[in-house]
């Protein structure tokens, strides 16, 4: 076992699925984090595991909360990185890494999760992400995967050609579970790039749904549908007003709408567009 996580439970689970759900990388719209949050709601978890934050984090940029009552240091709650085990509606067995993304040791902190996973006989490998891209909200959200194998990717669809982008830690973890035997899929929301620093439910929806879909895995929606539809309203008020807004968001319909009549299982923009969008939102970000 590595030295970077501490296994506090030993569940006896069956063939359970594993959802990549760290935070800290490309997560246009909040898609993920709030993806994450509406599964993990009402879902009774134990933490299976726990890693050494202070090998893998640093602090100043993940800095603890300090608790103060009347001037009195009564204590800090730290970053976690930690490793849940639950069942989702339909009785799968689901285990969840959640917390921060790693600051340092990633390849370690790789084939740590990866021995996790064959410890606990997991099946297939999931991870969420949300990524800005040349498309309108007036139309559902699509997903694009990355994956192990070309029949993984086959199933959501990615998108077609080479492109070179910096890489959050559960490209590391996928590239791991590939050298190790491990199916491993990474579903990507892709977001209007003029709603990527909003919340966008419609992303997040999306997101619980491709579980559905591709991995069997059942969990409740919570309130994504009716966010998403208050979010939708809210846009196309934005929009309106302003006669730019509107021809771009009907270019952008006529772009994507003739993508899905010509392939409808297949990906949206070029690479090169959404590269292009992923950069301009990394600036912002930095």
């Amino acid at each position: 076992m590595s030295e970077l996580f501490e296994l506090l439970e030993s569940p006896d689970l069956v063939s359970p699925a594993l959802i990549l759900g760290l935070d800290g990388w490309i997560d246009a719209g909040f898609a993920t984090a709030n993806a994450l949050g509406t599964m993990l709601e009402d879902l009774d978890t134990i933490t299976v595991a726990v890693f050494d934050t202070d090998a893998l984090l640093d602090h100043r940029s993940r800095r603890p909360t300090m608790h103060l009552v009347d001037g009195i240091n009564t204590g800090l709650t730290w970053p976690l990185i930690e490793l849940r085990a639950g069942v989702d509606r339909a009785g799968n067995e689901v285990l969840f890494l959640v917390g921060a993304e790693p600051d340092h040791r990633w390849r370690a902190f790789s084939a740590a999760v990866v021995d996790l996973a064959h410890e606990f006989g997991v099946s297939a490998v999931y991870g969420l992400g949300a990524y800005p891209a040349p498309v309108p909200h007036t139309r559902p959200t699509r997903l694009v995967s990355t994956a192990t194998t070309i029949e993984l990717a086959a199933r959501v669809g990615s998108v077609p050609g080479r492109i070179d982008v910096p890489a959050g830690v559960h490209a590391a973890i996928e590239r791991c579970c590939a050298d190790h035997g491990l199916p491993a899929t990474g579903l990507w929301a892709q977001i209007p790039h003029y709603a990527a620093g909003m919340p966008y439910p419609d992303g997040a929806f999306a997101l619980v749904e491709g579980l559905r879909s591709v991995a069997g895995l059942q969990f409740p929606l919570g309130s994504l549908v009716e966010d998403a539809r208050t979010t939708r309203a809210r846009l196309d008020e934005l929009v309106a007003n302003s006669d730019d807004h509107v021809a771009m968001v009907r270019q952008l319909e006529v772009q994507v709408d003739a993508i899905i009549d010509a392939t409808p299982a297949g990906p949206l923009p070029s690479g090169e567009d959404l590269a292009a969008e992923l950069e301009q939102f990394l600036r912002e970000q930095e």
